[in-house]
């Protein structure tokens, strides 16, 4: 394994020896392949229909309906179908479908996604309110903006509307009702230990910038969302650092409490232990990467 020190002391710090061995292994294990249905074009049952006529092995979700895992072929054969090309079905991680339905958007909501591309969660977004919520999908980057917009129009989402700004810089005026906040992190949670330039990508120095951009998003957040309003915050980290005292920094002295994440199949998912009540985090294995989600209401 090419995984960091620090990083290796960090979790055995903050998990103890026997949880943080169990994430190490974690890391090693190959990712199964997972799609979401997109129901703003298709349904589940003509998905699976679509992967059996094909060949495909699936296995549905017991905590999602609209997602499958794929057993027997990897992502380049997926996207060779027509249901992909088409936009009827959309390659997405599992842990990266928790935040949109922890949210769980509503028709004729205003919805702000802070850091939306490639645009997995955002299309969710729309897909879970049928298209009848007002979605503001904000990218800082030119690039990823463009992608982020090709992927809207490719999964027929028409009630997004895409700003390109740094969210941490959006005007007060704005408000919102609820706010996805998928923050820019260390990726802790989903470490490659076949990538021989890991030790040079995974450093102290990403984690200390991901830190200070989470607390300005966070707080932009908090403030520009509406009493009785709700965010989710999210990350791929597993490091407190970037996930629990994030919050405690940001909700002091806030308005603001934390909302216990309770649905259907959670007791499916491979929990950490967290430091606040309420939160989940993710811990990553075969199925899922490493993940962490907390619900913020503003009072």
């Amino acid at each position: 394994m090419s995984i960091p020190t620090f990083l290796i002391e960090m979790l055995n710090k903050q998990y103890g020896e026997e949880k943080a061995n169990q994430i190490l292994n974690g890391y090693q294990k190959e990712r199964i392949v997972s799609i979401r249905v997109n129901t703003l074009k298709s349904y589940i049952n003509r998905i699976l229909d679509e992967l059996s006529k094909e060949g495909i092995e699936y296995e549905k979700i017991p905590w999602y309906k609209d997602a499958v895992v794929i057993k027997n072929v990897k992502e380049n054969l997926i996207q060779s179908l027509e249901i992909y090309k088409n936009g009827e079905i959309y390659l997405q991680s599992l842990s990266s479908m928790l935040p949109p339905l922890i949210l769980n958007p509503k028709p004729n909501t205003d919805i702000l996604d802070m850091c939306s591309a490639p645009g997995g969660k955002t299309t969710q977004m729309a897909a879970l309110s049928e298209n009848e919520a007002h979605i503001t999908a904000c990218e800082i980057n030119h690039i990823r903006t463009e992608r982020l917009r090709y992927n809207i129009e490719k999964q027929g989402a028409n009630c997004i509307y895409i700003m390109q700004k740094d969210a941490r810089y959006i005007d007060n005026f704005f408000s919102f009702d609820k706010i996805l906040l998928d923050a820019p992190c260390s990726g802790s949670g989903t470490i490659n230990t076949n990538n021989p330039k890991l030790s040079d990508i995974f450093t102290t120095k990403l984690i200390k910038k991901s830190i200070s951009s989470q607390l300005a998003l966070l707080k932009k957040a908090i403030n520009i969302l509406k009493p009785g309003g709700e965010i989710v915050y999210s990350t791929c980290s597993i490091l407190a650092c970037e996930n629990e005292d994030i919050i405690n920094k940001a909700l002091l002295g806030s308005n603001t409490e934390i909302i216990p994440i309770n649905f259907n199949g959670k007791e499916y998912l491979p929990l950490l232990p967290v430091k606040i009540p309420g939160t989940l985090c993710v811990c990553p294995d075969e199925f899922f990467e490493g993940f962490f989600i907390a619900k913020i209401r503003k009072i």
